[in-house]
């Protein structure tokens, strides 16, 4: 194993290019996809400008034909890594084991493009006396149409074969005012470093594992291994990429098959994702919940999800056109714990006829939901519940509720449990979506889903002051943030309704007043859908705490199916 050293643009142009030193760089099948946002990737770029040291990079030399794919160039939200695989060859190549999201970074700044925008830099940034947490060099993701001086665009000044000089001369050129002595000072400085730690120094060090010269040290198995621990201490590589890296490196179709599964699961508003599904075939196949590496070394797990994973996947799908059927949950946002899902699958998996049977499973989903059973950290109770499934042969309703109460979670839904959900709660889109049944959550357009919204709007709560007794004034807000946030304040509106020429801020005097509706009858429907009392003197801010108690009232009718008095509940 030797270190390497490179300039960053000399190894930029190494990436996807087959005609390089060694057949240039890839990235090989067992790695994760990219995660970084355009803060991290500007961060990144500010770090290299203040010469702050990069990691060591490990990349592995082979001419094994080991499945592998390019650099993403053109960078957006839903990327398939499926589109970037090459075909397999026995040419000679790098594969890059450790610094990917670095690279991958690097590339998409001086070559590629971030949801369709390019890196520009501010070329007057950079000025002394920043702190060192802050940005000093400033980098940001821009579209040509919106990008104006001082900002430049990077890979211009980086690409150049120009000297430094003459690369701020005709940067002046296009300045559209005259520039001071100490920014065209910084303009010089700041073109004269980026040149130096881009494309002069040797600013890249890599270890190299030579497979070509040394075969039978550095084998895909030594390679695995070698990429487990490397990327182990990690804080973004969590231990369901690492298992995942063991399915890829003996599963060619692994990353096609689970892009395929989670767009179908997420086709219409939720966000199960790839930890999640590796914790439900691990569970389902007897394995437990717990992620560890250790069950994917024996090989048996590996094999055993490949040979089921149709039947697995199905399971999976399963579930969640049962959520969605029976029991009016329709969105990621009422979802509190996919996790919940997983004793369900597990039964479903193994039982799909006393499943098909089950006509008390919603109620099982919902309690837990509600509940916040699944909340922390569950892989206990998921086994536990998997052992009950087993020792039953059936998912029946008193035992796995025994279960979980032995495990010391609450089970009770009583008043207090809806009422303390607020605005920004993480239950409240659950309960919302179990009463707006009718409202659409996966609309075509993002940003058209429905918005919870005060009723009592908070800049009118906030004009109710009372006197401070330390000075006598009336300044103290008489209703406090979480009296403004209350579930019994707020209700579910469409995007056009909560838009600019919707509620914006209107009183309920206003916005439920019978002149809005084009019939009486329309009138009272709305009304009725969001359980608003009828008085309309409730509807005054005098009458706030009356309207609370008031729909309060009828919320506990709305979910009395739901509630059971303080004292426990029969299954």
């Amino acid at each position: 194993m030797q270190n390497k050293k490179l300039s960053i643009r000399k190894l930029v142009s190494y990436l996807n290019n087959d005609e390089s030193e060694w057949g240039g760089f890839w990235l090989p099948n067992i790695q994760r996809p990219f995660v970084w946002s355009e803060e991290q990737i500007g961060r990144l770029f500010d770090s290299i400008m203040r010469e702050y040291p990069i990691s060591t990079l490990l990349v592995w030399k082979t001419k094994e034909a080991v499945k592998h794919r390019r650099f993403i160039d053109l960078y957006h939200s839903g990327v398939k890594l499926t589109d970037y695989y090459v075909p397999d060859n026995r040419h000679p190549k790098m594969m890059v084991l450790d610094g990917q999201q670095r690279l991958q970074s690097l590339f998409i700044g001086l070559k590629g493009s971030f949801e369709g925008k390019e890196l520009y830099f501010d070329v007057l940034s950079g000025q002394k006396g920043t702190a060192p947490e802050d940005i000093r060099y400033r980098f940001a993701f821009k579209e040509k149409a919106h990008s104006s001086w001082p900002w430049v665009r990077f890979k211009d000044i980086i690409f150049q074969t120009k000297l430094d000089v003459q690369i701020a001369k005709d940067l002046l050129k296009s300045v559209p005012s005259a520039l001071s002595e100490a920014e065209e000072e910084q303009l010089l400085l700041n073109i004269a470093r980026a040149r130096q730690e881009f494309v002069n120094n040797d600013n890249l060090t890599y270890q190299e594992l030579d497979g070509i010269d040394n075969p039978d040290s550095y084998q895909l198995d030594d390679i695995v291994e070698i990429f487990i621990r490397a990327n182990s201490g990690g804080t973004k590589l969590g231990k369901s990429d690492l298992l995942f890296s063991l399915l890829t490196s003996s599963w060619d179709e692994a990353d096609g098959a689970m892009e395929a599964l989670l767009e179908d699961l997420n086709r219409g508003g939720f966000a199960f994702d790839r930890d999640f599904v590796l914790k439900a075939c691990l569970t389902t196949l007897g394995r437990g919940a717990r992620y560890e590496v250790n069950k994917f070394r024996d090989g048996k797990t590996k094999e055993e999800i490949v040979e089921k994973w149709d039947n697995l996947a199905n399971a999976i799908k399963s579930i969640r056109d049962f959520v969605v059927s029976k029991t009016y949950i329709r969105s990621d946002k009422a979802m509190p714990s996919y996790l919940a899902l997983i004793p369900l699958i597990y039964y479903r998996y193994h039982y799909p006829k006393k499943f098909a049977a089950n006509a008390r499973l919603p109620e099982y989903l919902l309690r837990v939901l509600v509940t916040g059973v699944f909340s922390g950290s569950p892989d206990n109770l998921i086994d536990k519940l998997v052992r009950c499934i087993q020792e039953q042969s059936d998912f029946l309703l008193p035992e796995i509720y025994g279960v979980v109460r032995a495990d010391g979670r609450n089970l009770e839904i009583t008043p207090d449990v809806i009422f303390k959900q607020g605005y920004g709660s993480s239950a409240i889109h659950l309960f919302f979506n179990l009463w707006y049944r009718d409202f659409d959550y996966t609309p075509a357009f993002d940003g058209n889903e429905p918005q919870i919204d005060h009723i009592f709007p908070q800049s009118l709560l906030k004009t109710v002051k009372d006197v401070n007794p330390e000075t006598g004034k009336r300044n103290l807000l008489h209703y406090r943030q979480e009296q403004r946030d209350q579930f019994a304040n707020c209700m579910l509106l469409t995007a056009d309704e909560n838009g600019f020429t919707g509620k914006t801020g209107q009183p309920p005097v206003e916005w439920f007043a019978s002149s809005r509706f084009d019939s009486d009858e329309a009138h009272q429907r709305y009304l009725t859908m969001h359980l608003i009392p009828s008085d309309p003197m409730l509807w005054e801010l005098d009458r706030f705490e009356d309207f609370i108690e008031a729909r309060k009232d009828l919320i506990k009718e709305k979910f009395s199916y739901m509630l059971q008095a303080t004292g426990g509940i029969t299954a």
